[in-house]
């Protein structure tokens, strides 16, 4: 059962979407909906194949290609984000009314450890002021290596597709 803030979240960001889709003439598909609910019931970072066939082991019926472009539509209007951690692999993450945060990832196993630190912001105003500069949104990768190793070879070794621990600070 969700939680009533998250129910919340969806009806909001389908109003959202719903109004993005009638403002730009496109069409306002059921499948484009599920997907949308796919992703805000979601936890963390997703690529666009666990969408896929989480909807599909749950017995709905949309194509490959209704999830990529849902996705593109999802982030022109600024409902999710994407991130790149590796050399070809996107990762996809809710943006609305979730917390900024940043991310460290191991060069090893994959493993994503998301972190909020409001220092982050501070420096990001700073920055604004001292060079006359909007920022509009940022991302910070910091990329190395886990130092809990046998967790780390745990990993690369049965394969998990560990993508985010989210970390409370």
């Amino acid at each position: 059962m969700a939680h009533p803030a998250q129910e919340e979240t969806v009806q909001l960001v389908k109003e959202i979407f719903s109004t993005y889709l009638k403002e730009r003439n496109q069409r306002q598909t059921p499948e484009r909906f599920m997907v949308l609910e796919e992703i805000y019931r979601a936890e963390g970072h997703f690529d666009a194949d666990d969408i896929f066939f989480n909807m599909k082991n749950a017995g709905t019926r949309v194509s490959r290609a209704t999830v990529y472009n849902t996705l593109d539509l999802l982030i022109e209007c600024g409902l999710v984000q994407r991130q790149q951690f590796g050399k070809n692999q996107y990762y996809y993450e809710r943006s609305y009314a979730y917390q900024q945060h940043d991310h460290m990832i191991c060069k090893e196993c994959g493993v994503v450890i998301e972190f909020c630190d409001p220092r982050i912001l501070e420096i990001q105003t700073l920055m604004e002021k001292i060079h006359n500069f909007k920022v509009e949104a940022h991302s910070l990768h910091l990329f190395g290596r886990c130092t809990d190793v046998k967790s780390c070879e745990k990993r690369q070794e049965s394969g998990d597709k560990i993508k985010s621990l989210s970390s409370e600070t």
